[in-house]
C-alpha cells in the first residue's frame, strides 16, 4: 500500500531529510511544500523528482496525505501552518497523523494536540538532534513523542531520516525533551568556550588543550565536535544557527515554570546567550558564542 506523505519546511534541516525520505524504496508518494518556491529548485535533481517526489503549491494539496510532516523552525511558525487560513488543521482528513519534527515549544504541542484530535488527526512530535550532516545522511537520532499505534504507524517514515530512533513517552515529551537536551549541549559548549577563552589568554596551545579536554573529565560533544573542527580554526561553521540554539534554550527555561522547578543555572545560560543573539549580526552558527566571549573580553582591563 502507497503511503501518502506531505513535507512543510525545506529548509538547512528539512531538505536533506526529505531527500533521505524521498531515496528510500518503501511505497511512499512525498509532496512537497515551503512558502519559498526558490527551496525547490534543488529537488529538481533528485531521482524520485516527478515521479514520487512531486511540489506542493500550497497547504491544500496536503488534504489527501497519510502523514503530513512539519520541519518548521519555531513554534510561531508551525502553528500558524496548523491553525492559520487553510492551515492543516482544517485541511487534514480524519484518521490522518500530523508529525511535527521541528523544535516547538511542548506546551504548545500539548495545546495543539487535543484540538486536532478533535478533527480525527493524531499529533505527534520527534524533534530530532544531529545538525545538518547527519540530516544528510540519514543518521539523526529522532525522539518520538507518540502511544504505541502512533509510533508504529510513523517509523518506516522516521527510518529513512535517522538512525537512532527514541520513544520519548506521550505527545509532547519529545519536544521537552529535546529543549532541555539543546541545553545541556548549550551549557557545554558555553563552558568549553569560556575554557577556550581563559587559555587564549594564558598562551596555552589551544589544539593540546582541547585533546586535553577530549581525553579527560571535561569531554562532552561540544569539544569532540566543536573546538577543533570550527572554533579554534575560526570557522565557526558548526551547521546550526545561533538564533535558534538562543530559541531552544528559551523553550527549556520556560519548561521551570512547566515543572514548577527552580534551575538556575539554566536561566544564566539562556540569559547568556540571548545577549549573544542581540550582539552578534544576523545569522551566525552557534559556535560564535565563542567570538561574543572574545569580544567581550577584548573590552574588559587586563
Amino acid at each position: 500500500m502507497t503511503l501518502k506523505i506531505g513535507f512543510v519546511g525545506l529548509g538547512m534541516m528539512g531538505l536533506p531529510m526529505l531527500e533521505n525520505l524521498a531515496r528510500g524504496e518503501e511505497n511512499f508518494e512525498i509532496l512537497a511544500h515551503d512558502r519559498d518556491p526558490a527551496r525547490l529548485e534543488r529537488l529538481a535533481q533528485h531521482p524520485a523528482w516527478n515521479r514520487t517526489l512531486r511540489p506542493a503549491a500550497d497547504l491544500r494539496a496536503l488534504a489527501g496525505c497519510d502523514v503530513v510532516i512539519t520541519m518548521l523552525p519555531d513554534s510561531a511558525v508551525t502553528n500558524a501552518v496548523i491553525e492559520g487560513e487553510h492551515g492543516l488543521a482544517g485541511v487534514m482528513r480524519a484518521g490522518s497523523v500530523l508529525l511535527d519534527m521541528g523544535s516547538s515549544n511542548p506546551a504548545e504541542t500539548l495545546r495543539l494536540a487535543p484540538l486536532l484530535r478533535e478533527a480525527g488527526v493524531t499529533l505527534i512530535d520527534a524533534p530530532v538532534s544531529g545538525a545538518v550532516a547527519k540530516a544528510a545522511n540519514g543518521t539523526l537520532a529522532i525522539m518520538i513523542g507518540a502511544d504505541a499505534d502512533g509510533l508504529e504507524r510513523v517509523r518506516p517514515v522516521l527510518a529513512r531520516m535517522g538512525a537512532s530512533l527514541i520513544h520519548t513517552g506521550k505527545v509532547g515529551s519529545a519536544h521537552a525533551m529535546k529543549a532541555l537536551n539543546n541545553y545541556v549541549y548549550a551549557a557545554g559548549l558555553l563552558a568549553a568556550s569560556e575554557a577556550l577563552t581563559i587559555a587564549r589568554r594564558m598562551d596555552l596551545d589551544l589544539d593540546v588543550f582541547t585533546e586535553v579536554l577530549n581525553a579527560s573529565s571535561g569531554r562532552n560533544v561540544a569539544t569532540e565536535t566543536k573546538l577543533r573542527q570550527f572554533i579554534v580554526p575560526g570557522t565557526y561553521n558548526g551547521g546550526f544557527a545561533l538564533a535558534l540554539m538562543a530559541k531552544d534554550l528559551r523553550t527549556a527555561d520556560s519548561l521551570q515554570a512547566l515543572a514548577g522547578v527552580s534551575a538556575s543555572q539554566l536561566s544564566l545560560c539562556t540569559a547568556l546567550w540571548q545577549r549573544a543573539l542581540e550582539a552578534m549580526p544576523a545569522g551566525v552558527d552557534n559556535t560564535e558564542i565563542h567570538r561574543y566571549l572574545e569580544r567581550l573580553n577584548a573590552c574588559a582591563p587586563d
